[in-house]
């Protein structure tokens, strides 16, 4: 689906690596996991098949649930990404929610991250999620309006380890 943006969601491919890997690690240097596990001794194919494998809930560490991870792409570049679980755990269900996106810093501020989420809410309904749990920092006013440009209601704050700032929850649909 390419939107007025330009941005589509899709899989990640065995040609994106070196692109992949270098936003992993800027994103890294922000306090972000942009490539969800993956670490610099990952050999790319196993990333791949491990990203499949939650897709379809295969072979799942304890604690992981299946989730459908994709990049967000414009004009052949990857600007961000998102990862949909399809269903909560306690844990997500307090802190993260069903899905979570980040977008690189040098396409901040584009509307990206509102048509990753928009997106992201679509593949989320397509795999059974009903009402859509999304969560961001308290102190990211950005991603609170990402969140509620896309119908999410606040539901409460919730406080998270000493140190880090609280979630905000918000409940989409």
């Amino acid at each position: 689906m390419i939107t007025s943006t330009g941005l589509r969601l899709r899989p990640l491919l065995a040609e994106d690596e070196t692109a992949f890997r270098a936003a992993h690690r800027a994103m890294l240097s922000d306090g972000f996991e942009f490539g969800w596990k993956l670490t610099e001794e990952t050999p790319w194919d196993a990333y791949l098949a491990m990203l499949d494998d939650q897709r379809i809930g295969r072979n799942l560490p304890p604690g992981i649930v299946p989730g459908t991870f994709l990049v967000a792409e414009v004009d052949g570049r990857l600007v961000g990404r998102t990862s949909i679980r399809h269903v909560l755990n306690d844990y997500l269900e307090r802190f993260e929610g069903h899905i979570g996106y980040g977008v690189l810093a040098p396409y901040r501020r584009r509307g990206y991250a509102t048509e990753i989420l928009r997106q992201s809410l679509v593949i989320a309904r397509s795999v059974g999620v009903g009402r859509v749990l999304v969560t961001c920092d308290e102190d990211n006013a950005g991603s609170a309006a990402v969140i509620e440009a896309n119908g999410g209601g606040l539901e409460d704050v919730v406080p998270t380890a000493p140190g880090r700032p609280a979630k905000r929850r918000y409940w989409i649909g």
